[in-house]
Order: C-alpha cells, then sequence, then structure tokens
C-alpha cells in the first residue's frame, strides 16, 4: 500500500511534459548539447522579440522574417557567428534564445530615484542592451525521440555547427582534464564559470554567500526525484562538486574518472 501511495505522490509531483513523448534524458541531452553553442549563420536572421518560427522540415515563412526585418533589422548576416545562449522545450516546440536575446538593458528600477530635498540619486544601474533574436523550433506535434545532433541538423538551412567555431578553437586551448570534462558534460574542479556552463549549460538554481570574507556561489543543476548536482564556487574557480539524490537522503559517490 504505502509503494502504490509513493508512486501515484510521484507522478502526481511530474511536470507536465513528463507524460509525453520526449524522455526526461533526451531533454537534459539536447539542453546540454546545444546550450552555449556557436554556429555560423548561413541565411540572415532578423532580431525579433517574439520567437521567429522555423519548421521542423526546414522551411519557414520567408515574407514573415522580412517583416521583421524591415521592423528590427538583423540580428546576425551569413557568414556570422552566433551562440545559443538559452533553450527552452515545450510540448511540441523548442525555444531558442540567440546571442541573448533582444533586451532593451533597462530595468524598472532604473527610473526610482532616492534622496532628499533636491539631491536624489537612482537605485539601479542600466545593464547593457542585447542585439540578438528569439527562435522557435516548430515540430506541430509532440516532442519524440530527439537528440541534439537531430536538432542542429533541422537547423542546417540556417545555421551551420560543423564548422570549427570559437568553441573549438577555445577548447583547444585547454587543459587536457578540464576539455575532456566539457566534453563528457560533467563538471571538475578548477574549472572557470564559462567552462561549466559549456559542460552543464545554465543552472536552474545558483545561490551565493560570504563567509569569513571568502565569497561562495553554488549552482545547482538537476531536479527531484532523481541526481542533483551542486557546483561550488570560491572566487571564480569551482573548489568543489557535490551530488545528491533528491528525496533519499544519501549523498552520491564522486563521479567515476573514466579510463
Amino acid at each position: 500500500m504505502m509503494r502504490r501511495w509513493l508512486g501515484l505522490a510521484l507522478i502526481a509531483g511530474c511536470p507536465a511534459w513528463a507524460a509525453d513523448k520526449l524522455t526526461l534524458e533526451e531533454r537534459v541531452e539536447i539542453i546540454r548539447g546545444l546550450t552555449a553553442e556557436y554556429a555560423s549563420v548561413k541565411q540572415t536572421i532578423p532580431r525579433s522579440k517574439k520567437p521567429l518560427p522555423f519548421k521542423a522540415d526546414g522551411t519557414w515563412d520567408k515574407s514573415r522574417w522580412q517583416d521583421a526585418m524591415q521592423e528590427m533589422g538583423p540580428a546576425a548576416r551569413s557568414g556570422d557567428l552566433v551562440q545559443i545562449t538559452k533553450i527552452k522545450l515545450e510540448k511540441d516546440k523548442i525555444l531558442f534564445e540567440i546571442n541573448g536575446g533582444v533586451k532593451s538593458g533597462r530595468k524598472w528600477t532604473d527610473r526610482i530615484e532616492v534622496g532628499m530635498g533636491q539631491r536624489t540619486t537612482p537605485i539601479g544601474m542600466p545593464g547593457q542592451p542585447t542585439l540578438g533574436t528569439n527562435l522557435a523550433l516548430e515540430f506541430d506535434k509532440p516532442l519524440s525521440e530527439l537528440s541534439s545532433a537531430n536538432v542542429k541538423q533541422i537547423l542546417s538551412p540556417i545555421l551551420d555547427f560543423e564548422k570549427r567555431t570559437a568553441t573549438d578553437l577555445y577548447m583547444d586551448k585547454l587543459p587536457e582534464e578540464i576539455r575532456e570534462a566539457i566534453e563528457e558534460k560533467r563538471p571538475a574542479e578548477g574549472m572557470d564559470r564559462d567552462q561549466v556552463l559549456l559542460a552543464l549549460g545554465r543552472p536552474r538554481l545558483k545561490t551565493r554567500e560570504t563567509k569569513d570574507g571568502l565569497e561562495t556561489e553554488e549552482w545547482i543543476y538537476g531536479l527531484a526525484p532523481g541526481k542533483i548536482t551542486f557546483v561550488v564556487f570560491h572566487g571564480a574557480k569551482v573548489a568543489e562538486i557535490k551530488e545528491a539524490y533528491a528525496g533519499l537522503g544519501l549523498e552520491a559517490a564522486p563521479p567515476l574518472v573514466p579510463q
């Protein structure tokens, strides 16, 4: 009876996409395999706040893209190098943020000032605007049996992931142990933040604290039920990696080093 109740509880707590045809492992592989990836542009891509639709059969509404071009101009032209900075999987589409998307760099706090009398000071500092764009890869059916390699092939009419990119050139200069960890999609002590992003993608959650003058930042990957990975930075470098299984209260053994 207890096992039956626990099984029902886990099903009830799963996200809505858990019932579709794409497995959790496939979703994780797609996100890790595409986040922070570089590609050479083969067709001019407009800037657009709303995701530009691109069909899974390799076609796109060129008149709609042209309208976006006239409204906001190009995000990248043929031959430019772009980076996928964020990815989100929905039931029947994959959303991409390219080169940071389209952001003005201004926040609502930029309009607030504090002070006394005639002297006031803004409480926020404006950020840098981004000149990227957003893309929606539409399948018109639930996602299923898909990998990052499949997605790169589908996007090949507009993005070329096969040429040696800035990522390849950067990887060539890394120490062997760091390069191997990135290729195996695992974190390693001594990595900096960019290297962790290449290995694991963006974290689900970040926490930060300062204790005894030492600044510690923790990046958290994974969801319950399952393995949770904690990547701990001391300053700019990874100082510790912890793994645990959510809900079980058991510390996982350190990951095995491949032979």
